[in-house]
């Protein structure tokens, strides 16, 4: 497959409610999308990077820049690629995952739709639909934070994530566990806590919790091996988990019995399939992480998660979660479910309409 143009677009979604993270709060998600046009067709990517560098070094102008400079560039120098081949021909280049996924979904696309392929079978998927679950922010009150998980019950969604930090933690997560029983549930600590805090995660134990979510910063496995060694609740890891080594390493110290899998952190889909068949070969369950991606993202981690050790419910919510319009086509669970794009590449395509309207900004690269 031969790569003859390279587009960068800019996309502002505004949000049916701000997202607030440790850099502020955002009203719209302002996306990086990547189109490939080979002698073959074309194909779509999304970069998952935020706007601002709060959850990891990556952000949207950042990766933009590094695929305008470097990344499209050395694609483009290597003309024949194949989506096996990305990885590789983008090496040189060191870092900036988000930025190398949202190529490399981009070529997968491609690729795939002029096999008449589906994403879902070339990673391996075995079923039609995935459980949906829904991360809950921080509320402003309990009270508010009970309407907004009852809320997401009502509408059948199958786990409650619910973000905590020190201070912030046994109140909502009793409060839920007495309000709506023995929901589905687990917490996200964004690695707020410190090997010294375990007493306050194992306060959580009897709340029979699915998992806590990277407890400790990134970089600290073995304190999140000895937090795991005294706390009953499952401890999960997102950010850590930059790669399938990286997975191997995390699960060989036992820093972790869970895995949230997100292919921008870890540099792609492939990668993460790698990341998949470590930990199911080890028995550890995974599940899919969200980032805010618009209906190409959501797609992508669709099939992803239609993988066997994908048994426990991810963020992957329907598109009225974020966006009052998406790009594509809106993502609607039925009875807590999304249906698995079947269609070639992703099964989806972007609306016309809808990138006219939210298009920013257009850079197009060429050999």
């Amino acid at each position: 497959m031969v790569v003859e143009e390279v587009e960068l677009r800019r996309v502002r979604l505004p949000l049916v409610r701000p997202f607030v993270t440790a850099a502020g709060a955002s009203v719209a998600r302002d996306a990086l999308l990547v189109r490939l046009m080979t002698d073959e067709g074309e194909g779509w990517g999304e970069c998952v990077a935020m706007a601002e560098p709060g959850y990891t070094s990556e952000y949207v102008e950042a990766a933009q820049h590094v695929l305008h400079h470097h990344l499209v560039p050395l694609l483009l120098a290597s003309r024949r690629v194949a989506a096996d081949d990305v990885a590789r021909v983008l090496g040189p280049v060191q870092g900036h995952p988000m930025a190398k996924a949202a190529l490399e979904t981009a070529v997968l696309d491609a690729e795939l739709r002029a096999e008449g392929r589906s994403l879902a079978e070339r990673l391996g998927a075995v079923r039609a639909e995935v459980d949906c679950g829904v991360a809950v922010g921080m509320a402003p009150s309990l009270g508010a934070l009970l309407d907004e998980v009852g809320g997401y019950l009502d509408q059948g969604y199958r786990r409650i994530k619910l973000k905590v930090h020190p201070g912030a933690d046994l109140d909502p997560v009793r409060a839920v566990r007495e309000r709506f029983g023995d929901v589905p549930l687990q917490v996200d600590a964004n690695g707020s806590y410190r090997t010294q805090d375990w007493p306050l995660l194992a306060a959580l134990d009897p709340f029979d919790l699915l998992l806590v979510e990277q407890p400790l910063p990134p970089e600290d496995l073995l304190g999140s091996a000895q937090v795991a060694r005294r706390i009953r609740t499952p401890v999960c890891l997102d950010e850590s988990i930059t790669s399938a080594a990286a997975a191997a390493t995390a699960l060989a110290v036992g820093a972790c019995s869970v895995v949230n899998v997100k292919p921008g952190r870890v540099g792609g889909l492939l990668e993460a399939v790698r990341v998949h068949a470590v930990c199911l070969a080890a028995g550890v369950p995974v599940w899919c992480g969200g980032m805010l991606e618009t209906g190409l993202g959501r797609a992508a981690n669709l099939a992803l998660a239609a993988l066997p050790g994908f048994t426990l419910p991810g963020d992957l919510s329907g598109s009225d979660r974020y966006f009052s319009r998406d790009l594509t086509a809106p993502f609607v669970p039925v009875a807590g479910r999304l249906p698995v794009p079947s269609g070639p590449g992703l099964g989806v395509v972007p609306d016309p309409d809808a990138l006219a309207e939210l298009t920013t900004s257009v850079v197009v690269l060429r050999p």
